[in-house]
């Protein structure tokens, strides 16, 4: 790495020149949503630089998808390549998810001696992010930093949530998806499949639990017989082993998908010849990543830090959406699509080419219908879905977030003015 030295001159100045942290002061803060969760934003705010930082201080808001975490961004080079250009990045953790957390929750009940959210035990969706956690999230950057109207960039999950938000609001100056899909399992018949077969396979989960219930249940009723009867007897110690004194087990049941501890299991099974293996075989499968475009290092610390649980109501919402080809928010009947015609800001689509989640064919209907001026749809070669945020190629991806946010702040104040479409949704407030 070069360092700033009179032999280096700014202009010449390259990301990797520069230490990570000599570009940032973090701090976090909290938005407190409508339904009473309290959210976590880590805050990467720029630091003037003696080189040229062509975005200085726009607040850029960034969300993570499913099963994600703010390591999402972290984990690779994301973070620090926007903060070269200047960027003022504002990660946000949907409810339950890193510092968002279920324990937070419980603190601050316990302390401000008020019950916990009405749905802390995993009881949430999708809607719950839509409704609740993103407007309070674009909120509270929007009060940080003073703006009336702010940069946008959601990952997966993230990015499709946002479709929403932007098609109903004007809080963005200009919005990025990354492998965010307008129409999930689109070309991809296999996620078909296993949206039409969700219904079943949640039957069939709840009735294996069911019936482990209720055999863990008869268990401890004989066990706890044998034992009362033993200790009638005087036979204590082996009353003890047979049977002992304990509450009723906890009732299994199916409220989410275990994914951090699956993750961290295969995490902690891979040797560096053992990932070379799973390297090798994913190259030919790619559904969700390819760890060829990303190193063992990042990934592996990525699995390690960087996965959440996803409560089953998200699990099912994303079903439902892929079996009736929807984009809805349920709770209001607002459709997602409705509102593509209203988005005009300046808009980045950007997917991976082996991206069979967000590909081409879905996340042509938002191309189609947005009337942004400034319209980026491009396919990031090579990659796939999950390292489009931590591998070898953020750097052209954070350059393409970079133009689009340098574009719209010199044309600030000159909005295009276009007709509405026939069947568009009423204008944003």
């Amino acid at each position: 790495m070069r360092h700033l030295t009179d032999a280096v001159a700014p202009a010449e100045l390259t990301v990797d020149d520069v230490e990570f942290k000599s570009l940032y002061r973090k701090t976090e803060y909290e938005a407190q949503t409508s339904d009473g969760w309290t959210l976590v934003v880590t805050r990467y705010q720029p630091v003037p630089r003696p080189f040229f930082q062509p975005i200085f201080g726009e607040p850029l808001l960034l969300v993570h998808g499913f099963c994600q975490n703010r390591h999402a961004w972290t984990s690779g080079q994301f973070v620090k390549n926007l903060l070269f250009f200047g960027a003022d990045i504002h990660i946000l953790e949907l409810r339950g998810h890193g510092k968002s957390s279920r324990e937070l929750q419980l603190r601050r009940s316990q302390a401000a001696g008020l019950p916990p959210p009405a749905d802390l035990d995993y009881a949430w969706d999708i809607d719950s992010y839509f409704l609740h956690d993103l407007p309070a999230a674009v909120g509270a950057v929007k009060a940080v930093t003073g703006r009336e109207r702010i940069f946008f960039c959601g990952h997966s999950m993230g990015g499709m949530i946002g479709y929403g938000y932007a098609g109903l609001h004007d809080d963005f100056e200009g919005i990025v998806t990354i492998g965010a899909s307008s129409e999930m399992g689109k070309g991809f018949p296999l996620l078909r499949l296993i949206a039409a077969a969700e219904p079943f396979l949640g039957g069939a989960i709840d009735g294996g639990l069911a019936a482990g219930n209720v055999a863990r249940q008869a268990s401890h009723v004989l066990t706890g017989f044998a034992g009362r009867s033993l200790r009638r007897t005087g036979l204590h110690a082996l009353a003890d082993r047979v049977g002992p004194a304990s509450l009723p087990p906890t009732p299994y049941s199916f409220r989410y998908l275990p994914t951090d501890d699956l993750v961290r299991w295969v995490e902690s099974a891979f040797t560096t010849g053992r990932y070379s293996t799973f390297r090798e075989i994913t190259a030919f499968l790619t559904i969700l990543a390819n760890p060829s475009r990303a190193t063992s290092d990042d990934v592996r610390w990525l699995m390690r830090h960087g996965v959440e649980r996803e409560p089953r109501g998200v699990v099912t919402q994303f079903a439902r959406w892929i079996r009736r080809r929807d984009l809805v928010c349920y709770r209001t009947g607002y459709d997602f699509k409705s509102g593509f015609g209203n988005i005009t800001v300046p808009m980045a689509i950007i997917f991976g080419d082996l991206d069979k989640l967000a590909s081409m064919k879905s996340t042509a209907g938002i191309y189609r219908r947005a009337r942004s001026e400034y319209l980026l749809w491009r396919p990031v070669k090579g990659n796939s879905h999950v390292e489009l945020t931590m591998g070898h190629d953020i750097r052209q991806i954070c350059y393409d977030i970079k133009n689009l946010i340098d574009f719209a702040r010199k044309h600030r104040g000159r909005r295009p003015s276009l007709p509405r479409l026939e069947g568009d949704a009423s204008p944003r407030r």
